[in-house]
């Protein structure tokens, strides 16, 4: 698979969901993640890996943007549906799995430093988080605004840490 084309096909991804979520659309977000995710198993050398991470980051984004919608910290545009019903909106969800197939691909220098992953999580999920409420209005901010970026920061730091740590390959997925 190509590290370039896993990089940027994300981040195309990314970029179409919050602009779809900004203008109050779900369906071209949840389309291009099935298509982005399709393709990037179809040509992945370890797919039960990646399968794994998709699930982990499902439960971890059901979790966390869940929580979030849940106490008000972060609203999202294009809110319902949601898993829970008020909680993490399927589009961020979408996300969330499109992100795991990075881990072993675009992101796999971040595998066995657990630190790095936390600081990386920590740092750019708020960041991302601020680019879609900028550049679209896909989500917005409680306020005072360090409350909401503080619970990004948490949650992502300790899922990106998470994750890292089970995007190893299964030994027998290692042989040619």
């Amino acid at each position: 698979m190509s590290l370039l084309g896993n990089l940027l096909g994300y981040q195309a991804v990314w970029f179409l969901a919050v602009y779809a979520a900004g203008a109050g659309l779900m369906w071209p977000t949840l389309l291009a993640a099935a298509l982005f995710a399709l393709w990037q198993l179809a040509v992945s050398g370890q797919r039960s890996g990646d399968l794994r991470l998709c699930g982990t980051a499902l439960a971890l984004g059901v979790l966390i943007d869940g929580a979030l919608a849940r106490s008000g910290l972060v609203s999202y545009a294009s809110a319902a549906p949601a898993l829970p019903p008020d909680g993490a909106p399927l589009w961020i969800l979408g996300l969330w799995i499109c992100f795991a197939l990075t881990l072993n691909h675009s992101l796999r220098w971040l595998r066995g430093r657990p630190a790095l992953a936390a600081l990386a999580g920590a740092v750019g999920g708020p960041l991302a988080y601020l680019g879609a409420a900028r550049l679209s209005g896909a989500v917005a901010f409680a306020s005072p605004v360090w409350q909401p970026l503080a619970g990004l920061a948490l949650g992502w730091g300790a899922a990106l840490a998470l994750l890292t740590a089970g995007s190893r390959r299964p030994a027998r997925e290692l042989r040619p």
